[in-house]
């Protein structure tokens, strides 16, 4: 049976609620939203600010509006980056970040943005003082993941949030590794815009996504088109959501998103979050005890998500990758994981490094099944290597 290990990528299987909420969309409703007035149409509206109000409730916010439903996390950070930002501002961001977020920032930096790059630590941590140092009186905008896609390092985001706030400065959160597996309040935690995809730790469909964008961040939409409202401008409505949700909607992906969310509450984050650090623990602990394997961040003391990445002396990343799937039908991540300037950081570029990320539906068996693998793959090494 095979064995799935990449859930930092997108997190499967799915809960059977978001397989069956959207075959029933697909077979029943099937039609969009805000495009008529008729039932089928209702339901898919019902469906849309039912998915907003499941959202909101998970990240503690008070008014759903301020969810704006996208088609991926990569979507979501660029309509905050070009939406908010113009030439002569400042923004301050870290070399852990996705390409999702490091892409639109040094595009907006060719157009007259001025842009501050804080290095992370070995270990891919970004402290708050190496941050607030980078900050001048003219910065509009930090911009940093809330945990890394690379080594897991959790930032403390919460800690940051509170001291940008007093300064005036816009926090936007790339949470596309802790949205639904790391307890996360929006409000208290003093963020402006929270960027989150649906596929990966909500285990909700790929092209789904969201951002939080808080009531006094202004921002100019993405793209513009109909919207099943306001029909008589030529311009976007002003109003939240719809300003910045032009197109037809995945209604069948968003009531996906709804059942999943639901599922994640239902769950509790909190318990989530411990059973998957269990199994990092676990894997951590049989990592380090395999000769020739180096484990990057292996402080199970400090804050974390479910990422573990390392290598294997001797062993190309890709090499082991392939290893596991052929030979043991195990799923893991090798490579750069699109964060090339965070392997820059941690030492492993541009070879990367293999990436395991346990999920929900992992269990310590899996974990186990993965060790001996990867203790076979490190055994035939030395032979190779004393041959």
């Amino acid at each position: 049976m095979s064995i799935y290990l990449d859930n930092a990528a997108t997190t499967f299987p799915k809960p059977e609620t978001v397989y069956s909420a959207m075959d029933r969309v697909l077979r029943e409703t099937g039609v969009s939203p805000n495009r008529g007035g008729y039932r089928q149409s209702l339901d898919a509206s019902r469906i849309l600010f039912e998915t907003r109000e499941s959202l909101a409730e998970l990240f503690n916010v008070p008014d759903s509006s301020r969810f704006i439903i996208t088609h991926s996390a990569t979507e979501s950070l660029n309509l905050a980056v070009k939406g908010l930002l113009i030439p002569g501002d400042h923004v301050v961001t870290t070399t852990m970040e996705h390409n999702s977020l490091a892409r639109p920032l040094h595009e907006v930096s060719n157009n007259g943005v001025n842009l501050t790059w804080v290095s992370g630590d070995e270990n891919g941590y970004v402290s708050i003082e190496s941050i607030l140092k980078a900050v001048t009186p003219h910065t509009r905008l930090v911009a940093m993941t809330h945990c890394s896609n690379v080594t897991g390092a959790l930032n403390p985001a919460a800690e940051l949030g509170s001291i940008l706030k007093q300064r005036g400065v816009i926090f936007l959160l790339d949470a596309s590794q802790s949205a639904g597996s790391v307890p996360i309040d929006i409000p208290a935690m003093n963020v402006d815009l929270f960027a989150a995809p649906g596929h990966k730790g909500i285990y909700g469909p790929q092209g789904t996504g969201f951002l939080y964008i808080a009531d006094d961040i202004q921002l100019k939409p993405l793209m513009v088109g109909g919207t099943g409202g306001g029909s008589t401008e030529l311009t976007p409505p002003d109003d939240l959501p719809e300003r910045f949700e032009s197109g037809t909607h995945n209604i069948a992906g968003i009531a996906g998103l709804r059942a999943a969310a639901d599922f994640i509450a239902s769950r509790g984050i909190a318990n989530i979050q411990r059973h998957e650090m269990l199994l990092v623990s676990q894997l951590i602990e049989g990592l380090s005890s395999i000769n020739g394997v180096n484990v990057i961040n292996m402080n199970l003391a400090k804050p974390r998500g479910a990422v573990v990445s390392f290598t294997c002396h001797g062993v190309d990343p890709s090499t082991v990758g392939f290893i596991l799937d052929k030979d043991f039908d195990i799923a893991v991540r090798v490579g750069l994981h699109c964060a090339p300037l965070a392997h820059r950081t941690i030492g492993t570029f541009p070879e990367g490094t293999v990436r395991v990320s346990p999920g929900i539906f992992n269990t310590r068996e899996d974990i186990d099944s993965f060790l001996a693998a990867i203790d076979e793959i490190a055994v035939k090494r030395v032979k190779g290597a004393n041959s």
